[in-house]
């Protein structure tokens, strides 16, 4: 095998313009491959990060409750008693907080936006604030400065708000400004609360669109609803990889501990409304979901990138394909009598096959090795620079405000492997061949 090596290297060397073309090629594929797939990696890290700050904890134990059959209202009522059985029962827990959910108008001097109301207990965010990223003044306000402005923690005190910078932009307020928020009780009366603006937060894309964040106390007032009553509860774990499975297992003991349960859904709670009022009972049904199945209307975004990286990575190498091909062909046809030599001195079909395959691995893992650094170089560099999205279209697709590329080891050897593998398979048929070739015709070809 180490002279097939070494035959393999040589040949190579001895067709240099042709060996560094191909290379570039390939080279040149692996690159837009490893920034493709750095970029699909960094739209799912903002998913995650996004889900987990914004829409739900790693597993969520929320529910409703319906007074009669035809309505139904996203509440947990008794809320002692099931953070009990969450807290004894959830394997790998860190912690459990507590979200409310509303929904209403948010009205200002000059503007109004439509939003949820998330009420929450600051002393229990941990990870919220340590997650949410303030946007400068100019962000969200003409002729702002590069400064930035606000305490997200001052959602400790009583008519306190936290706005996203696109709604702040739209209400026309910052931090200081006072807000009104519109609602409806489930009695049906509208009922409203002045709030004082203490941060404007960063967009995450479409997440930030339509959320706003309040305390607990607020919510509760507005809707009329005592302490004991809560949206949900978000329960975060040591290993959020183990989330789905921890679902399960708090499922059980809920249901162990008395309580009734929806069958499990995978869609966030907004979308299953229609459902529960169409439903023949009435009382309390806790639904237990995670994390995924809170966002699973964003899953899209992820499959369809997916889907278009690896379209366009396929065209490109079949292109690359028939260039090795020829090439190969090439080579076969201008070695023919150097082949006869060798089948003339005792190599084997078999070894003749293995060193036109060498030969053709050998390119590909040197240029997709090349390729994917280079690419993994610019991914790095690009991620560093920050550079923003001046898109709202794309803000929303990548679900943040700047462009996030993420270099995972498992993406780099994914394209090396699949593009040195596509090199080998290229150069399979003109392999075969190249060993099928008679020593004797072989030996008396002329160009």
């Amino acid at each position: 095998m180490g002279v097939l090596l070494s035959i393999a290297l040589r040949n190579l060397m001895q067709s240099p313009r042709r060996t560094l073309l191909l290379g570039l090629a390939i080279g040149l594929v692996t690159t837009f491959l490893v920034l493709l797939l750095s970029l699909s990696r960094g739209i799912n890290e903002n998913l995650v990060t996004s889900a987990t700050t914004m829409s739900a904890g790693h597993v969520n134990v929320a529910g409703f409750w319906k007074p009669t059959t035809g309505t139904a209202f996203p509440i947990v009522t008794g809320v002692a008693k099931v953070r009990e059985v969450v807290e004894k029962s959830t394997p790998g827990l860190d912690y459990v907080v507590e979200r409310h959910r509303g929904w209403g108008k948010v009205v200002s001097e000059t503007g109004s936006v439509q939003s949820g109301l998330t009420g929450l207990v600051a002393a229990e965010e941990s990870r919220f604030f340590d997650r949410l990223i303030l946007a400068e003044e100019k962000e969200y306000k003409d002729g702002g400065s590069e400064q930035v402005l606000g305490d997200p923690r001052r959602l400790s005190e009583d008519d306190t708000i936290v706005l996203f910078a696109g709604q702040a932009k739209k209400l026309g307020v910052g931090v200081g400004d006072v807000v009104t928020i519109k609602t409806e009780t489930m009695s049906g009366a509208s009922n409203t609360a002045d709030a004082t603006v203490v941060a404007v937060a960063r967009d995450l894309g479409l997440l930030s669109s339509f959320s706003v964040f309040v305390p607990k106390s607020l919510v509760l007032n507005l809707y009329q609803l005592n302490d004991d009553t809560t949206g949900a509860l978000w329960v975060y774990l040591k290993d959020i990889e183990k989330s789905e499975e921890t679902s399960v297992i708090v499922r059980g003991a809920l249901i162990d501990a008395g309580f009734l349960l929806r069958d499990h859904e995978s869609n966030p709670f907004f979308f299953k409304f229609e459902a529960v009022q169409g439903e023949d009972w009435t009382g309390q049904k806790l639904d237990v979901t995670w994390w995924q199945d809170e966002v699973s209307f964003l899953t899209w975004v992820l499959t369809a990138f997916d889907t278009v990286t690896w379209s366009l990575t396929l065209i490109l190498v079949v292109i690359i394909a028939v260039g090795i091909m020829n090439a190969m062909w090439n080579a076969v046809r201008e070695r023919t009598r150097e082949i006869g030599t060798m089948r003339a001195i005792g190599m084997t079909q078999t070894r003749v096959l293995v060193l036109f395959l060498l030969e053709a691995l050998f390119l590909g893992l040197g240029a997709t090795t090349a390729g994917a650094t280079l690419g993994a170089a610019i991914a790095l560099g690009v991620d560093a620079a920050r550079i923003p999205v001046p898109s709202d279209a794309v803000r929303t697709i990548l679900l943040s405000n700047e462009l996030n590329l993420s270099v995972q080891l498992n993406s780099l050897l994914t394209a090396v492997v699949f593009l040195t593998a596509f090199t080998g398979l290229s150069a399979l048929w003109p392999a075969i061949r190249a060993s099928r070739l008679q020593p004797v015709k072989a030996l008396t070809h002329t160009e």
